[in-house]
């Protein structure tokens, strides 16, 4: 796969994050007393990324494209089938034991669900330093209290309710909490999937500008993996669109939204809905048809071709690499409008 790296990075900034060639494959298995692997589910299939200090990488797709899985695999939660994952040269694949260990002071995790990440039988103040027992050498026994107090307020949530417990808290607080968490081991990139996906919309604009306070103040990198594209343009400096286990297009935010290259990142932001009713029917709406192939049994050439009304013989022959077309790359032997 061609590196989505985006040559408008400056190239003597050291990448927090390099991704080369990831791949899952989850094996499909049959059989009674003998299961027999028949295939397999290609949730992610040669993924390539950069991201550098302070910035925001957006990461969009419709449900099922590997976003998740991607998560999964940059925190080290899934082993990858194939590829490289390295945060600032070390490397994650290969890490055992005290490595591992190492690797994810560097890398932390928000989770979709603020109800269902957080454990209902402990208090905010031992979720929140829950960290510090794995990690005892980032902040001494007799200073964890004052530390946990200070994450919250960080956070936006009151010191003086420490000894509460998850269901005390509304969604929005209990999504604080989670980044709270997140934050407490000092990590260099922060993983958000779907942070704002189970919260109200109003409580959604809070948890998003929180997380771009606390990336200026603590200078941290975000992977903002999100379906609503209008979240995603509020907070990503650059754009991953990810189809089916790859991502086809990414480039500047502003690039990919104003000339988007790939006729999948076209018809995404085609579905964007406008809030002047006036505007209503007259920007054009590419209706897809069908459904998104299944990862399990992908088409051959182009992943997108099935769906695509650009598709041509090419299409379905030769499987199309990420390439530089207009700022952006974009895996597509027809793109542009």
């Amino acid at each position: 796969m061609v590196s989505a790296e985006l040559t408008s990075k400056p190239t003597n900034q050291e990448a927090v994050l390099r991704v080369r060639g990831l791949v899952k494959h989850f094996p499909l298995r049959r059989g009674i007393l003998i299961k027999r692997q028949v295939g397999a589910v290609q949730a992610v299939d040669g993924v390539d990324l950069d991201v550098y200090p302070g910035e925001t990488l957006g990461v969009v797709g419709e449900s099922g494209c590997g976003k998740s899985t991607l998560a999964r695999l940059l925190v080290g939660l899934e082993v990858p089938t194939a590829g490289a994952v390295t945060v600032l040269g070390r490397d994650l694949i290969g890490a055992r034991g005290a490595g591992l260990k190492a690797f994810r002071r560097e890398v932390q995790m928000i989770f979709q669900d603020p109800y269902t990440s957080l454990n209902p039988r402990m208090t905010v103040g031992d979720i929140i330093s829950e960290p510090f027992e794995i990690h005892p050498g980032v902040v001494p026994k007799d200073k964890r209290s004052a530390r946990v107090r200070e994450l919250m307020a960080l956070v936006g949530l009151s010191p003086e309710h420490v000894d509460r417990y998850p269901h005390q808290f509304s969604g929005g607080q209990r999504q604080r909490i989670g980044i709270a968490r997140g934050l407490a081991l000092n990590p260099k990139l922060l993983i958000c999937d779907e942070p704002v996906s189970a919260l109200d919309v109003s409580v959604q604009a809070q948890v998003i500008n929180l997380l771009q306070d606390l990336q200026k103040q603590l200078g941290i990198s975000l992977i903002f993996i999100a379906h609503d594209l209008s979240v995603v343009r509020h907070i990503a400096d650059r754009v991953a669109v990810m189809y089916l286990g790859r991502v086809v297009e990414i480039g500047e935010q502003e690039m990919v939204y104003s000339n988007p290259q790939h006729p999948y990142t076209r018809a995404l932001l085609s579905a964007v809905p406008v809030p002047d009713p006036k505007l209503r029917g007259m920007l054009g709406q590419i209706v897809l048809e069908g459904d998104p192939p299944s990862p399990a049994d992908p088409p051959s050439g182009c992943r997108f071709r099935t769906r695509c009304w650009k598709a041509q013989d090419v299409c379905a022959e030769i499987d199309p690499q990420l390439r530089d077309l207009e700022g952006v790359k974009a895996a597509c032997h027809f793109p542009g409008a």
